[in-house]
């Protein structure tokens, strides 16, 4: 069918129209009419570019009513569909609500669709921020959004539309039950829009949210608007990874394999140590070797890139000091990217957005610094970094005013930063516990930055060159494009109760059951239920086969099953005694007993050399002294000189051994009377075996064998039967242990939500249940503001560094004396949820309170200026605004849920405040 949305005299829609009958022109004009009326058409148009077919398709889903899941690489342009739904909500009078995992995302998309629509038309919300949160669009965490559905708020009477930006994100283990908490919970009037990275079991995430949501158009490409190209950097040389060719699988580069293959035969220092006669050819060879292949510094790399016209570059580097050294690497090394032209257009901008800061701030944030770098071309981007200098290197580098980025993965994660280049200095980075090979998921989405849709025809993502790479360990990263979505849901103590309070047990019971993490663990038995199902069938058959028309052939089966283990429980037993006999008699033996040795290789007399006890062991506990007793008989005859290593002295020995000690008789081996002769339970059995009628059957013995196939075959599908239920409702049942532990503490009365209760549901957080504790056991009471900022601190921070042998510095007075009590609380949950069986592995139970950030806390909170409170803390500016807004939404909570006229009420407020100044209040929304 020709679709022709259309047709210009002159054109070839209009001669192709031509060319058809007139019922078929009449056809084609009332599908052009009909699609001229839908709101897909008058959103084109607010485009200067024309939509994919991936777009289109998902937009038409959507004007039809339904929900979609659109998976697509980085840089495709999937977020057209979330802005479709805007337009859609606008031209029906509904609300949209735009989520995204991350403040940073938030503020861009904001800024975007207030470009687009008018800031009277858009909002914001984020953990620090409210702009116009009564738009209809507004833009927010999704966190704010899972709050303000268990809070029923009002701001949701209206909502149309919900855009999910970035959805793969519910894989994260930390928030990754925040994004499906959303998706069960949203009401069913509301269309949902899923935006996803492309990931491999995209069809099975659609099948779930059919399931919970309803009619959902699963729409997946993997197609990228601008083609990438992989390439290794080594030595001078840049290599592509693949061989050319098409119609085959790509072939790794034979030129990287030759080189890895040749750097892991160089020999080493020490062998050239050992081989010092290396003949000067095979020297001459090396040195040429080591001159082509080397790892580029980074101001070579981009000095290279430069000149290969693959600016503006991001080089992601998995340490943040790594990327601050870069940028001095680069200044030291002179490098200038920028013409004064645009040095100046760069010192124009910087100092707009700074303007806000106090001088003596920007000194101590290394402003001077970092616009040097500016001004050259060159940054840093990370998670260190002050909200506001960050913000500026994004929009230096959209501009083309930043033309080299070197910054860690947070980068990769939403931020609209794309480059011509993507450079990886390495495939390794660390995970919080040890440097782990990264994934082909974190590959691809770090290189799926490269290429800019609209400005580039080519993005290019190279690896630099490092000693013991494979080329092959880089082609299977680059060739696998997708990875697949798990779920990381676990319910919580806040979840708990606010779900009890607003369904009661049995159904929050039930929603949980929906969740994504069931869905893939009842996928998972699937396959085990089927082999259950086919061992059914075969035991049915089994069952028929041994039928016997003298009696019940089940039960003499089991029967025999019963005896036969009873006589190799004895058998056991009895092997047991013997080995335990014999240990005890070898344990007394001493260098010179004679034995006999009863059978086997070597039977007949021996001499002992070497009992084999370890030194000052006996019986097999230390400190006991050989006992005395009878004892084998000794030879007396074995000389002084006798040395144990000598072949000729054994055989000498041996000689002397067969003269003086070969005329003794062996004692000859008397067969022990079997412990079963004696077992009143097996002579029950065999005496019930004999009268039980299938005994005297002529085909009992081919009963037997089908009988113990079944046996078999039955005790297999028990095992398949526990896997199946060890799988099978694990989200319930830890939902039923917090409900247990929060019923015995009184949060819970049944489906009854008690005062206690009501206050937890309105804190969020990794330690709810302390937090709540800390209200109800009036920790807090008496504190001054800056105090209760030290104290709320422990609730939030965790330290980069794990297990710091260094006790942090603490506050002195009340507020150190709360932090105390603080851990006691901590630890008596922590003992309970032991006894409940909720444990911090299954990502549920209440870590440790962190105090590394008190004193810092304390010291803002108490108006100490920035420089001192950075050196005390040792600690970036990005960090520290990090924390500070942290303690500041929890303090928000804490205000909110605090019992009316208590004074944590009036100090969280205070606190809030006092912490809001200097470079934690400079707003990120402009």
């Amino acid at each position: 069918m020709i679709v022709l949305l259309s047709a210009r005299p002159g054109t070839l829609e209009s001669t192709m129209t031509e060319d058809l009958s007139p019922a078929e022109r009449y056809a084609a004009a009332r599908r052009r009419a009909a699609e001229q009326a839908t709101a897909l058409a008058s959103f084109r148009e607010m485009y200067d570019f024309g939509l994919d077919p991936f777009q289109i398709e998902a937009c038409q889903a959507l004007e039809a009513g339904k929900g979609v899941l659109v998976a697509a690489p980085t840089g495709s342009g999937k977020t057209i569909v979330g802005e479709f739904a805007v337009h859609l909500a606008l031209q029906q009078g509904k609300k949209c609500f735009y989520t995204t995992p991350i403040k940073a995302l938030s503020n861009q998309k904001y800024a975007d669709l207030c470009r687009r629509y008018g800031t009277e038309k858009v909002g914001l919300l984020t953990g620090d921020n409210s702009v116009n949160s009564d738009a209809p669009v507004v833009v927010m965490t999704t966190e704010v959004l899972r709050n303000m559905l268990y809070a029923g708020s009002q701001t949701l009477l209206g909502l149309g539309y919900v855009v999910m930006d970035e959805v793969h994100y519910l894989s994260d283990r930390f928030r990754g039950a925040v994004w499906e908490e959303v998706i069960i919970h949203l009401p069913d009037s509301v269309t949902l829009i899923s935006l996803s990275a492309t990931v491999s079991n995209a069809e099975e995430f659609g099948d779930w949210l059919d399931t919970v949501r309803g009619d959902t158009e699963v729409i997946v490409s993997e197609h990228r608007p601008v083609p990438l190209f992989q390439h290794v950097l080594a030595g001078r040389r840049m290599y592509d990874l693949f061989e050319e060719g098409e119609g085959r699988k790509r072939a790794v580069n034979p030129d990287l394999t030759r080189m890895a293959r040749m750097e892991a035969s160089r020999p080493s220092y020490q062998d050239r140590r050992r081989g010092r006669s290396m003949r000067d050819a095979d020297r001459e060879r090396e040195r040429r070797q080591r001159s082509r292949v080397w790892t580029p510094s980074r101001p070579e790399v981009i000095e290279r890139l430069d000149a290969e016209g693959l600016l503006p570059a991001i080089t992601f580097i998995f340490s943040r000091a790594a990327c601050e050294a870069a940028v001095q690497q680069c200044l030291y090394a002179g490098l200038r990217l920028n013409d004064e032209e645009a040095r100046e257009q760069v010192r124009s901008l910087v100092e707009e957005r700074t303007a806000s800061i106090p001088a003596e701030d920007l000194h101590v944030l290394g402003y001077y610094e970092w616009l040097e770098g500016l001004e050259r071309g060159i940054a840093a981007h990370h998670a260190g970094m002050l909200p506001t200098f960050k913000e500026v290197v994004e929009e230096l580098f959209v501009r083309g005013l930043v033309k080299a980025v070197f910054a860690t993965e947070t980068l990769a994660l939403g931020i609209n930063m794309p480059a011509r280049s993507v450079v990886l200095e390495k495939l390794v980075k660390w995970n919080g516990e040890q440097h782990a090979d990264i994934t082909p998921g974190e590959f691809t989405q770090l290189t799926g930055r490269a290429g800019r849709r609209g400005i580039d025809v080519e993005g290019h993502a190279v690896v630099l060159w490092q000693r013991g790479m494979n080329p092959e360990h880089l082609a299977g990263l680059a060739g696998t494009r997708t990875y697949p979505l798990r779920s990381s849901f676990k319910p919580s103590y806040n979840m708990a109760v606010n779900l009890v309070e607003q369904f009661g047990r049995h159904r929050s019971r039930e929603l949980l059951e929906t969740s994504f993490a069931q869905f893939q663990a009842d996928k998972s038995v699937v396959g085990i239920s089927r082999q259950v199902q086919r061992n059914e069938e075969g035991l049915e058959g089994y069952k028929a086969s041994m039928t016997c028309h003298l009696g019940d052939f089940e039960e003499y089966a089991r029967l025999r099953r019963e005896l036969k283990d009873r006589e190799n429980e004895i058998a056991r037993q009895g092997a047991a005694q013997r080995r335990a006999e014999a240990a005890v008699a070898l344990e007394k033996l001493k260098p010179g007993d004679v034995i006999h040795v009863p059978t086997g290789k070597y039977a007949g007399l021996a001499l002992v050399l070497d009992p084999g006890l370890p030194a000052g062991r006996s019986n097999g506990h230390r400190g006991f002294e050989h006992h005395d007793g009878p004892r084998p008989l000794v030879l007396t005859a074995v000389p002084k000189s006798f040395n144990p290593r000598s072949p000729q002295s054994r055989r000498d020995l041996a000689s002397a051994l067969r003269t003086k000690a070969g005329h003794i008789p062996a004692e000859r081996h008397r067969k022990r009377r079997s412990q079963a002769a004696d077992d009143r339970e097996i002579a029950r059995l065999r005496t019930a075996l004999r009268a039980h009628p299938c005994h005297g059957c002529n085909d009992r013995e081919d009963h037997a064998r089908w009988a113990e196939r079944y046996h078999r075959l039955l005790r297999d599908t028990s095992q398949l039967e526990r896997r199946i239920e060890g799988r099978t409702n694990t989200i319930a049942r830890t939902f039923d242990r917090i409900v247990a532990l929060l019923t015995e503490m009184d949060y819970l009365r049944a489906d009854e939500v008690t005062e206690h209760g009501k206050r937890l549901a309105r804190l969020y957080g990794e330690l709810d249940l302390l937090a709540s504790e800390c209200l109800r056991e009036g920790v807090w009471e008496g504190l001054a503001p800056a105090e209760l900022a030290a104290c709320v601190s422990a609730l939030v921070f965790e330290s980069r560094v794990a297990d710091d042998a260094m006790a942090p510095k603490l506050p002195s007075g009340k507020a150190k004396a709360a932090l105390g009590e603080m851990v006691r609380i901590w630890g008596r949950l922590d003992a309970l949820e032991e006894e409940f069986r909720i444990t911090q592995t299954e990502g549920v139970g209440q870590r440790e309170p962190d105090l590394g950030f008190a004193w810092a806390a304390y010291m803002w909170a108490s108006g100490k200026g920035l420089d001192e409170v950075l050196r005390e803390a040792e600690m970036p500016a990005g960090d520290f605004v990090r924390w500070c807004k942290q303690v500041i939404d929890v303090l928000g909570q804490i205000a909110a849920a605090a019992p009316q006229g208590s004074s944590v009420v009036k100090n969280a407020r205070k606190a809030v405040d006092l912490l809001l100044r200097g470079v934690v209040a400079y707003s990120s929304v402009g």
